[in-house]
């Protein structure tokens, strides 16, 4: 069993009978007044995001998901479609259970599936991922007050801060976690 405390970032658990996972956590602690908890937390199953706070008393089952390795094919407007690694199975998540991570998905390549009752139900992307850069308009020149970045589309859509320097056609390293730039690939 899990207490509120343990709900850091990235902890899974149930809730009301679906796994979820934590997305932000803050606790705070009012005189001689229990702990209270409020965290943000995605629903693996549908992706709906919801704010909660938890009492001092509170306690969750922790989450037990499999993981599998399978290879993303291609997507839809509504599926994206993977091939599992072990029996070479085909399978498919819904993009709305996948949200923002969609962006992220590229043909040929390798993540892992998180299984719930041996469904799958959301993926897991390798943290840091290269993409070429398919739109970077130039720098304005004399633009150099503070982090000096602009926005890039990558391939798949995705629009990130990139340092002035990077150039359409360029291959970067993204991570996957929040969108952010590493380094140039």
């Amino acid at each position: 069993m899990l207490a509120i405390t343990d709900l850091k970032n990235g902890t899974k658990f149930i809730y009301e009978g679906d796994p979820f996972v934590v997305l932000s956590y803050s606790q705070s602690k009012m005189g001689r007044g229990g702990s209270v908890v409020k965290v943000r937390i995605k629903n693996l199953k549908n992706g709906n995001v919801l704010t909660k706070t938890f009492q001092g008393a509170d306690k969750f089952e922790s989450a037990d998901l499999a993981r599998r390795k399978a290879n993303f094919l291609y997507s839809d407007e509504k599926e994206a479609n993977f091939m599992d690694l072990e029996n070479f199975d085909q399978f498919s998540i819904p993009i709305s259970q996948i949200g923002d991570q969609n962006i992220y998905l590229k043909e040929g390549t390798d993540i892992d599936i998180l299984l719930f009752n041996n469904t799958p139900i959301n993926i897991e992307l390798p943290i840091k991922m290269k993409f070429m850069v398919v739109d970077a308009p130039p720098a304005i020149k004399g633009n150099s007050a503070g982090a000096v970045t602009k926005k890039a589309r990558i391939e798949g859509g995705g629009e990130i801060d990139v340092p002035i320097f990077i150039k359409q056609g360029d291959i970067i390293v993204v991570d996957t976690r929040d969108g952010s730039y590493v380094e140039r690939g």
